[in-house]
């Protein structure tokens, strides 16, 4: 069983952090997609996706507030103000004031510029 592992070098690819990054903005965005659609018995599938996008945009948040972050200074700002922005908009979806296709739309966005 080790020697095949050793042996299928395609199957045990590693990601590049771009692609690791597309990849968990594009679970996170099928999640929120799925549960938006199936209405009021999505909801606790929703709660629990907007959790993990709120997680995944603060990391990205901590990550371009960093000051070593070679990204260009307008790009990090910019992308704090989405991590901002999701967060405030998350908390008017799980107090059923909004829903949830804005931030749909800004992952798709991210997802576009990662790929």
């Amino acid at each position: 069983m080790a020697q095949r592992g050793y042996s299928a070098p395609a199957q045990n690819q590693i990601r590049t952090p771009r692609a690791t990054e597309y990849a968990a903005f594009a679970q996170i965005t099928a999640r929120m997609t799925r549960a938006q659609s199936g209405g009021p018995d999505g909801f606790p599938e929703l709660a629990a996706a907007l959790h993990e996008n709120r997680k995944l945009w603060r990391l990205l948040a901590l990550d371009v507030a960093d000051t070593r972050n070679a990204l260009p200074n307008d790009l990090r700002a910019r992308l704090f103000f989405l991590y901002e922005f999701t967060d405030q908009h998350s908390s008017k979806v799980l107090e059923r004031r909004a829903d949830a296709a804005p931030l749909i739309e800004i992952n798709t966005a991210i997802m576009r510029g990662l790929s």
